[in-house]
């Protein structure tokens, strides 16, 4: 049975690009490179409520569309690319989940503003408390509705989008400070290492210099003032200096 309905499929598939002009396969490509890029929903024209089988099927359709041995349009490759992410991307549960948790919040947030509207208007809001909530039911399946829809998805995602570049940029200026301090740590310890190696490469020569200088004293330097021998006696003098007995 599935079988069959594959084949039923594939040729009304046939039958449909046989009778599209090349100008709407350029419309088309047009309008998927026109679609806002965080949404993959507009890229394959789906509602938000579309199912997995749903962007398997429009997937198929519209890449058939635009491929680029069918299509004649220069940038019939960058749709067919996009169409192909997109799909990439409602098809991962992690993905489909967080662009859903996006609408799910763009919608309550249309639905409070809704709520300060009607108290406003008394007659829409009886109408929605007769109906028992089919009035806001039907409302939000309007195109109104929808484009609002479209539009607070749109601002939710880039919102989104924004902080977490912001928090990667942070993150990345983090990284590149601790591989800063990391980089002038091991110059520090390089530089430790080759002062060591210098103090113990002169270590003979500093011996040396020592047993030298036990062995002979120090000489003074040219120039250097050396303080006065002491003079047991001095003629000029009208005392006597006594000697300084020694031990």
């Amino acid at each position: 049975m599935g079988e069959v309905t594959t084949l039923d499929d594939d040729l009304l598939l046939k039958n449909f690009f046989a009778e599209v002009s090349e100008v709407e396969r350029d419309n088309e490509v047009l309008r998927i490179l026109s679609c806002f890029k965080l949404n993959a929903f507009e890229y394959l024209n789906l509602p938000f409520d579309a199912s997995v089988d749903d962007v398997r099927r429009q997937y198929r359709k519209l890449s058939l569309l635009v491929h680029p041995d069918k299509c004649k349009h220069p940038q019939a490759k960058d749709a067919f690319g996009a169409l192909a992410k997109a799909q990439q991307l409602l098809l991962d549960p992690q993905e489909r989940e967080y662009i859903i948790s996006q609408v799910n919040a763009a919608k309550e947030e249309l639905r409070a503003k809704r709520k300060k509207q009607l108290k406003k208007d008394t007659a829409s809001k009886l109408k929605s408390l007769v109906d028992d909530g089919k009035y806001e039911q039907q409302y939000e399946q309007s195109e109104e509705f929808q484009q609002l829809l479209k539009l607070k998805v749109r601002e939710l995602l880039t919102d989104q989008e924004w902080r977490r570049r912001k928090m990667q940029m942070r993150i990345s200026e983090e990284e590149g400070r601790l591989k800063k301090d990391e980089e002038e740590t091991k110059e520090m310890w390089k530089r430790k290492r080759e002062h060591e190696e210098q103090w113990e490469g002169t270590r003979e020569n500093r011996v040396s210099s020592w047993r030298d200088f036990m062995k002979t004293g120090k000489k003074a330097k040219k120039g250097e003032l050396r303080p006065p021998k002491l003079k047991t006696e001095d003629p000029n003098k009208s005392y006597v200096q006594r000697p300084v007995k020694r031990g």
